[in-house]
């Protein structure tokens, strides 16, 4: 039986999808295109416009790759890839796709979805979550812009605390998570799930020890492309070190979790 989450019409829809995002891409580029010899710009520069942005469009499309690797064991590969081609990111579907399948008492992500409607609501809860912002940027993004720009006049400082804080406590959120975040209980005590645990830890570990030296490395070599891969690089360095300590500590070690 063909699972349906890979059926043939979720292949079709995604390529649908995957038309029209690329159509926009190349009608907008177009475009530009004219318009960039309608203002007098060369050729040349043009071209290294196209190149540098394709060079820099490496880095969110690893973060896609990513996305779609942590998702598809339990919801198959065409709805991951669906969801990152429009608007996605790695930190909201996957909190989104485990709170939802963490609802129906699901293992989290280390649970394969079976259910056709379990599916169908997890589906509508990342599409859902993801909609809210086109609808509150275009209605209040410009009374936010003016009153932020009134505090932020009468001092400049805020600007950096409102940033900072905002990154910091993005960051808290998934620190919190991987040391300790609770698994589904719910599940066979052979399940692996989703709780903080040894794997958790030596995840969050090796990516901000990656992050550092790459950053260093950066700055020390003067290598501004590298500020741009140093996160999906420091990513997948520790999803492989993570799958390297799963294979070579003893299975009570490796998947011990404290909060699972």
């Amino acid at each position: 039986m063909t699972d349906f989450k890979e059926a043939g019409f979720m292949y079709a829809m995604g390529l649908v999808v995957a038309v029209i995002v690329v159509a926009q891409a190349v009608f907008f580029l177009v475009k530009a295109w004219r318009r960039g010899k309608e203002l007098g710009i060369t050729v040349k520069d043009m071209k290294n416009t196209v190149v540098t942005s394709v060079m820099f469009s490496i880095t969110p499309a690893l973060s896609i790759v990513a996305t779609v690797v942590a998702l598809a064991g339990a919801l198959g590969l065409v709805l991951p890839w669906v969801r990152t081609l429009i608007i996605g990111n790695i930190s909201f579907e996957t909190a989104a796709a485990s709170a939802a399948m963490e609802a129906y008492g699901l293992g989290g992500l280390t649970s394969e979805v079976t259910d056709p409607e379990v599916f169908s609501a997890i589906a509508w809860v990342m599409t859902l979550g993801s909609m809210l912002p086109l609808v509150i940027i275009p209605i209040f993004l410009k009374r936010i812009q003016k009153k932020m720009g009134k505090a932020l006049s009468k001092d400049t400082k805020w600007a950096d605390v409102i940033s900072s804080a905002a990154f910091v406590g993005l960051i808290c959120a998934f620190v919190g998570r991987a040391i300790l975040g609770q698994g589904n209980v719910d599940v066979s005590p052979e399940v692996l799930t989703d709780g903080a645990g040894v794997l958790s830890v030596t995840a969050l570990v090796f990516s901000v020890l990656f992050m550092i030296i790459l950053q260093k490395i950066a700055d020390k070599k003067q290598l501004k492309w590298l500020d741009a891969f140093a996160m999906p690089i420091s990513m997948f360095a520790a999803m492989g070190v993570v799958i390297l300590v799963s294979q070579l500590l003893p299975p009570e070690i490796a998947f011990l979790e404290w909060r699972g």
